[in-house]
């Protein structure tokens, strides 16, 4: 469905401005967190591109839904437990995260929708 298609890429573009904006700021608290929010932002993207295409469902819709699993997690994860070799000790949760890691499993949740569809349009 087209509102699958387009609630996935609105997620995923939404979210790479999210990472893109926060490069900067934990660039200057450490380098490989910066840069792994550098390759969030590029992978999100890139993921937002490829699923507005009808012709990349025979991969892009799972593509997608793995970088924002995996980009849900990691906040997750940075929020109870650290993240070796990017943050040590957890954080706070903040209103930002919690906001666009929800927003990322509903657009997971939507690529898997778009994955099990049986239009295929």
């Amino acid at each position: 469905m087209t509102v699958l298609r387009y609630c996935v890429t609105a997620v995923c573009a939404g979210s790479a401005g999210v990472h893109a904006a926060l490069v900067g700021p934990h660039l200057a608290e450490s380098l490989p967190l910066g840069l792994a929010f550098a390759a969030a932002a590029a992978a999100l993207a890139a993921a937002a591109l490829a699923v507005r295409r009808p012709r990349h469902d025979s991969w892009a819709p799972m593509t997608a839904a793995a970088v924002l699993c995996v980009i849900a997690v990691g906040y997750l994860l940075s929020r109870s437990t650290g993240v070796p070799l990017l943050i040590g000790q957890p954080e706070h949760f903040d209103v930002l995260g919690e906001g666009t890691t929800a927003a990322e499993l509903a657009g997971a949740a939507c690529s898997i929708a778009l994955i099990s569809r049986k239009d295929k349009i």
